[in-house]
């Protein structure tokens, strides 16, 4: 690694590990695929296919689900293309797909392709039209798709980009219309599919079930194709969110890929000074560096301080989420040419712009998830040079003991994809939109499982349907679909929208309101400050004005929680470990104001806001009676001591379990009235739970181990943001001991 060595040289590389050079392996075009469509897409750039695009392409061509699970920058998009292109563009198909209602269609053949964002569809309706046959009839469908548009996707189309929320909102409630479309359906295409995790991916999930049943009422059996990042569960996930049975799977990368040194960095300032100055340092050096920041400001800030240190300042840019279709396309023309060498980026970049083949990519902080790092890792050495990722630290417990462990980076298997497509408190409302689609009964257990039937019934019983002999129908004036939001769980998010222009700027949950948008409070958005001037609740707006405060706002508030219902309990060291339902009570109390450089607290303002009520699961142990007794502590101390370990546990989960430390939150407590007992929880933060407090049950024994050695380890006298300070805590981490936690938390692993 020559390029790189000094730079690797340095005091703040921690650990560092180099994957060797490894060559492509092609296979031969498949042999369904005209002597045209192959010259189209060799005139494109592409060769021959590697040999996991042709693996792919043949399962699909032959009939099979396929998920095709290979790191970034592998070429997934032709693995799909190829059957979609030879089906909707010459007719051809196999002989599974090649069924009689196949034939009966007029002739026509189309694919649906969907992906989590609108920029992404886009994209890859500009890639599909570049290999595609001329006079191929692609066709992109969202929100800002005019009359026209829409027209010429419903009628005339042979490929469709879209995205869950214009099928689910749009396409699936107008089925009558799109019933050409649909009844000639042979593919459809589901990308990026490790996005479709927690409660978004449920949502997601109970649409394409509800598109297949439509597709089947009009005469089709499409096959489902999806691409994801690597994952070790990817057979099964695809499963769930496809929900269909036995879906192959092609996880082997054939494509070929440069040396590429990857490095974990303990920065000397403070992160952003470090992820600046590397930027800056790399782009000088002729290497086009992506930095990947995780808030839009953090992105713009970091820009900013390397275009101020570097030799040549306007090679280094900035991109975030809001970029208007015209402004990534120059970016992008921009990064191919060189003209950019360097970019700080939010992870809004992996949604809309290709990027593969970097020279080096630095991470800002872990992104939460192994998945997610070698996702952003992917972006480099795609083009058979040597490439460089750097993993730099923030401080918090993750990082920090990842740098002690570096082995859970470079070794370690990403984590299984969480999907929970059966949580009644989504199923329920797309039975419902289901019902208002189709008349719903007992054989439509088919595409939404065995709670089908008693889901329905019990919608029946609450009025939200009409059982009619079995058979369910929504009987309401009103659309079943405008009742759910994909993104969210329960009612309608609330819209920000800025007072002077009546602009809608973003949308919150209304669970999370009273947190993020309470009047008084600072509202970042796309590089933008505003704040909070009210909250409507009834009308489900939060109006902001534009401002440049130099603070920044913090929610304080109450927390208890109530067990609901047990469902698994062990033995853990002198106590146990426990997951099941609880109920959260929360109320939003005051809000602190914090200076933006040095954090300190200017003053706290009283709020009157009401109490909230969300159940969800968790996992919870407790300190045994006699532990206690032995230990003499107050209850203060106790409950200091139990505080600390729940803000490092939830820290440290992320390393256990596939979610971000904003996915979960914590209440503990030196007696809870349940459990009769000092009992620390960690719980899901989306109501009916996300599976990932479940998954610390599994773990639990390595997971609070990491919680130990953490405690013990750090560097600090009395707790710091790398061990038991959190950026989340609701008491703005009042009353905690790192010490009494440390010594607690040793005693309960036995």
């Amino acid at each position: 690694m020559v390029r790189f060595e000094s730079l690797l040289a340095r005091d703040e590389v921690v650990a560092s590990t180099l994957r060797a050079t490894v060559p492509g392996e092609v296979a031969p075009w498949p042999g369904w695929l005209s002597a045209a469509v192959v010259e189209g897409i060799t005139a494109a750039g592409v060769r021959a296919p590697w040999r996991h695009q042709a693996e792919a392409a043949e399962l699909l061509f032959r009939g099979r689900h396929t998920i095709i699970s290979t790191p970034a920058g592998s070429g997934k998009t032709l693995a799909y293309l190829m059957p979609v292109i030879a089906a909707t563009a010459e007719g051809r198909l196999g002989v599974s797909v090649d069924s009689a209602r196949a034939r009966v269609a007029g002739g026509r053949h189309t694919a649906l392709y969907l992906a989590p964002t609108k920029a992404l569809a886009h994209d890859q309706a500009r890639a599909a039209a570049a290999l595609g046959p001329r006079g191929w009839r692609v066709g992109t469908l969202d929100g800002d798709s005019d009359e026209a548009e829409r027209r010429f996707a419903r009628d005339h189309a042979d490929f469709v980009l879209t995205n869950p929320d214009m099928l689910h909102f749009s396409v699936l409630p107008n089925h009558r219309r799109w019933a050409g479309f649909l009844g000639a359906l042979r593919y459809i295409v589901i990308d990026e599919a490790h996005r479709y995790q927690g409660v978004f991916g449920a949502h997601v999930a109970q649409v394409v079930r509800r598109l297949r049943r439509l597709a089947s009422q009009y005469g089709a059996e499409p096959v489902v194709a999806l691409s994801s990042a690597t994952a070790p569960n990817a057979g099964d996930f695809a499963g769930l969110l496809a929900g269909a049975p036995d879906v192959a799977v092609v996880d082997g990368d054939a494509s070929p890929h440069g040396a590429r040194a990857v490095a974990l960095w303990r920065p000397v300032n403070s992160l952003r000074e470090d992820t600046a100055r590397l930027l800056a340092r790399l782009t000088d050096s002729g290497a086009q560096t992506i930095a990947f920041v995780p808030s839009r400001q953090g992105a713009e800030l970091v820009s900013l301080a390397a275009q101020e240190q570097a030799d040549q300042p306007a090679r280094i840019a900035t991109y975030r989420g809001g970029y208007l279709a015209a402004d990534r396309r120059e970016l992008e023309a921009d990064l191919h040419s060189g003209r950019i060498l360097g970019l700080a980026s939010t992870n809004a970049l992996e949604l809309g712009v290709d990027i593969a083949g970097m020279d080096a990519v630095l991470i800002s902080g872990y992104p939460g998830k192994l998945s997610s790092f070698w996702q952003q890792a992917g972006r480099a050495g795609r083009r058979g040079q040597e490439a460089l990722v750097v993993l730099l630290a923030r401080e918090n417990p993750l990082d920090a003991y990842l740098l002690e462990h570096p082995e859970l980076v470079f070794d370690a298997a990403v984590e299984p994809a969480v999907l929970h497509p059966g949580n009644p408190r989504v199923l329920g409302p797309h039975l419902a939109a289901a019902a208002q689609e189709l008349p719903l009964s007992a054989d439509d257990a088919r595409w939404f499982g065995e709670a089908t039937e008693p889901t329905a019934r019990a919608l029946a019983a609450q009025g939200v349907l009409r059982d009619r002999g079995g058979r369910f129908y929504w009987t309401r004036p009103d659309r079943a679909v405008d009742f759910i939001s994909l993104r969210a769980m329960g009612d309608r998010p609330i819209d920000i929208i800025e007072r002077d222009t009546g602009r809608v700027v973003g949308t919150v949950d209304e669970a999370a309101a009273d947190q993020t948008v309470h009047p008084g409070a600072v509202y970042l958005h796309q590089g933008e400050t505003f704040t909070v001037d009210s909250l409507d609740r009834e009308e489900k707006q939060a109006l902001v004005v534009s401002a440049r405060p130099r603070y920044y706002t913090q929610a304080q508030g109450s927390f208890d929680i109530g067990v609901i219902r047990e469902t698994d309990r062990r033995n853990l060291g002198v106590t146990e470990v426990v997951r099941g339902d609880v109920q959260l009570d929360s109320q939003v109390l005051a809000y602190l104001r914090r200076d933006e450089v040095t954090h300190e607290v200017w003053d706290s303002t009283p709020l009157d806001l009401p109490r909230r009520r969300m159940s969800t699961q968790a996992v919870w142990w407790t300190v045994p009676a006699h532990l206690a007794r032995r230990l003499g502590w107050t209850d203060l101390q106790l409950g200091a001591a139990a505080h600390a370990m729940e803000h490092t546990a939830i820290g440290l989960l992320p390393a256990f379990a596939p979610c971000d430390r904003w996915d979960i939150g914590g209440v503990s407590t030196a007696l809870h009235p349940d459990t009769g007992l000092a009992t620390i929880f960690v719980h899901d933060g989306m109501a009916g739970g996300a599976g990932f407090a479940h998954r610390g049950f599994d773990v639990a024994e390595e997971w609070l181990t990491a919680t130990l050695e953490r405690l013990t380890r750090c560097a600090c006298s009395d707790g710091c943001p790398a061990c038991v300070v959190s950026p989340k805590c609701g008491n703005a981490n009042q009353v905690l001991d790192r010490a009494g936690a440390t010594e607690l938390l040793g005693l309960l692993l036995g």
